[in-house]
């Protein structure tokens, strides 16, 4: 016997009625969820180093409370898999540096390593080569409760900061969350505290040969030319320059970066609107308060928050599931955009020069860090819908096309947050075995961009629309798919790239548009969804592979729509499947990780070669640098708006 969801997974029909009653059901879903000011705001769920460190953060500042300590920690155990280990994304495998720091987390906490799943751990963490095998960043939580120490941590040197912006190395070569969290770690890593734990809760057993038998050193590059070696030798000047007994431009690097910090925090207390920034900028205790979340006896804490870019995209799927421009809820929420323009400077005119503001930022509070994609999302769904003071509306799309224009980058592009963002020397220091170092442009955000241009009449004749253009046919992979950047994967930039070539008038009929189509038909799934792992990342046979989700199953129905597939067996096989799996309540259930912060390449686009293991920005499955999102919300919207527009497209099509 054939169960529904297969059954329907494989029917070639659609029921009108009931994609109708899906649509209401996911509709008054999101009008529930809606806030009474306006906006929609989901979880932005991560990995559980987010509240190991906010308890490490917690136990350097003296704030001991026992009860959030005992929520965090049974929130961290809760994460741990039946192997010992903790990883960045759901289904990925353990991950050294997260375990480590989450082990020492929960030491602090109380928590006994005689537990079974504590030895499990440890036995991860010496197999993965111990303490001495993990990256930069946890090796600077762990110095600063003397763990490691600060000799085994690469230079930054605090006259950083004294360097003027037209040499090829200043801080604003790096991108806008590195350069937010490398400045406050400028004065730290100066004068290098130390607040010791007590003996009961440091971590000698997570050391291979134990911490006195532990070269210290930072390993020299494998090739003796390139980036990496000139790099490695000037850490190697730096250290002998800081034995000096005087350094006169010491102090004053440290209080510009002082006075950097100060000048740059926000109204409710963060940095830059995610959580490195706040932690080492340290006084920010205040600008964690609302991003925990405390359910029972758990407490978990979000490493951002996604208000604007939640706001606009449930706009979007309720305009595109029929809810009218003029609707009270749309409107609501429209007035609540419009009073979240960013309209003053920040850090991206150093690139950008006089361009004037007019960016919308992720966060509540984030004035300083406006970025292209919100931008782009926020001006596309305000121009369709229609506010009280329409005037005022048009000039604040105005200023907004002003400054994406004035964003481009030279090589056609658009980056999130600054122009030509692109020195990929920056992520070769050793340092930079984190994330992403730079802030180049992606296909997906210069595609979000061609979509609002095409949506204000816009086309390819237009000068920045052609460069654009340019720039995104050029990324195409020979199998007619694109790289994603800020979504997972290739599932996600070709959902993204195929409405924007619609917007701007290039039809169904392009050979690249049905080449990408074809791509996406060739990775549907037996089931009829769609998914794909973050570990496509860094492995080329996990391409469009993975379990079936709503949200990429979303991004593939948007493609196959653009490309005018409607009634393409697979589009329907697709459109069943959502409608299968859609709960009672309209929202459907997704653990996976579908959204990035960061794949873990170091200079932030896709890779020409993946490096081999062994070779320097090797990552296997567990993306040890990447930063993977499921954002709670993605679930819901996109579904929406993929089953709003197939139900536009079929009464088009029988018009």
């Amino acid at each position: 016997m054939v169960d529904t969801h297969q059954r329907l997974a494989t029917e070639t029909e659609v029921n009108a009625n009931g994609i109708d009653q899906a649509i209401e059901r996911t509709q008054g879903y999101l009008l529930d969820e809606q806030y009474e000011e306006g906006y929609w705001w989901g979880e932005l769920e991560s990995n559980p180093t987010m509240e190991a460190e906010f308890l490490l953060l917690n136990y350097f500042l003296g704030l001991k409370d026992p009860v959030r300590w005992h929520k965090l920690a049974n929130h961290i155990l809760g994460q741990q898999r039946s192997d010992g280990t903790w990883g960045q994304y759901y289904g990925a495998p353990g991950d050294l540096s997260t375990t480590v720091e989450c082990y020492f987390a929960l030491k602090l906490a109380g928590i006994s390593p005689d537990l079974p799943l504590m030895a499990k751990a440890r036995v991860f963490i010496l197999e993965k080569g111990g303490v001495p095998g993990t990256r930069v960043f946890t090796k600077i939580w762990l110095a600063l409760f003397g763990q490691w120490k600060w000799s085994g941590v690469p230079v930054m040197p605090a006259e950083l900061m004294l360097l003027p912006n037209w040499l090829p190395v200043n801080i604003y070569e790096f991108s806008s969350w590195a350069r937010s969290t490398i400045v406050p770690l400028l004065i730290l890593m100066d004068r290098k505290p130390v607040h010791e734990p007590p003996p009961w809760a440091a971590i000698p057993e997570l050391f291979p040969d134990g911490p006195d038998n532990t070269d210290y050193s930072i390993k020299r590059p494998n090739k003796p030319i390139g980036w990496e070696a000139f790099f490695y030798a000037a850490d190697l000047v730096i250290r002998m320059v800081e034995r000096l007994p005087v350094n006169p431009a010491r102090g004053f690097a440290i209080r510009k970066a002082e006075r950097w910090v100060l000048d740059h925090q926000e109204a409710d207390g963060s940095w830059g609107g995610i959580q490195p920034p706040w932690v080492y900028s340290i006084m920010a205790i205040e600008g964690f308060e609302g991003f925990m979340i405390e359910e029972g006896d758990s407490l978990r804490v979000q490493a951002c928050v996604s208000p604007v870019w939640d706001t606009g995209l449930a706009m979007m799927a309720m305009l595109d599931s029929d809810v009218p421009g003029d609707d009270p809820d749309v409107v609501r929420a429209g007035e609540w955009l419009m009073k979240q323009q960013v309209v003053r400077g920040g850090d991206w005119q150093v690139k950008a020069g006089n361009v004037p503001p007019g960016g919308w930022a992720f966060e509540f509070e984030n004035d300083s860090y406006p970025d292209v994609d919100d931008a782009a999302v926020i001006a596309t769904v305000l121009h369709r819908t229609k506010l009280p003071d329409e005037a005022k509306k048009q000039g604040a799309l105005d200023r907004c096309v002003r400054w994406i224009e004035g964003m481009q980058s030279s090589n056609g592009g658009w980056g999130s947050f600054d122009k030509d963002n692109t020195r990929t020397f920056i992520a070769r220091i050793p340092f930079s075995d984190f994330g992403e170092t730079i802030d180049p442009p992606s296909v997906d955000v210069t595609a979000h961009v061609l979509e609002l241009l095409g949506s204000l009449g816009k086309g390819i004749e237009d000068e920045h629309v052609k460069s654009g253009l340019k720039y995104v046919l050029r990324d195409q992979e020979s199998d007619g798919s694109w790289f994603g950047r800020w979504g997972v994967n290739y599932v996600y930039g070709t959902g993204s790239v195929l409405p924007a070539l619609r917007a701007i008038g290039i039809g169904p009929d392009d050979a690249r548009v049905k080449l990408a189509a074809k791509w996406m038909v060739d990775h549907q799934n037996p089931d009829g969804g769609w998914g794909e792992s973050p570990a496509s990342y860094v492995d080329p046979a996990q391409r469009g592979n993975g379990p079936s989700t709503a949200s990429q199953t979303a991004w593939a129905l948007v493609t196959l729509l653009a490309a005018d597939e409607g009634d393409n067996p697979a589009t329907l096989r697709g459109v069943n499947y959502l409608l299968s799996t859609q709960r009672p309540d309209g929202a459907w259930d997704e653990p996976h990780f579908t959204g990035t912060g960061f794949p873990g390449y170091g200079v932030g686009q896709r890779m020409e070669r993946l490096p081999l293991e062994g070779e320097p920005g090797f990552q296997g499955q567990e993306l040890p640098a990447g930063f993977m999102i499921n954002y709670h919300m993605y679930r819901i919207y996109w579904p929406l708006a993929a089953l709003g527009r197939y139900r536009r497209w079929r009464r088009e099509k029988s018009a």
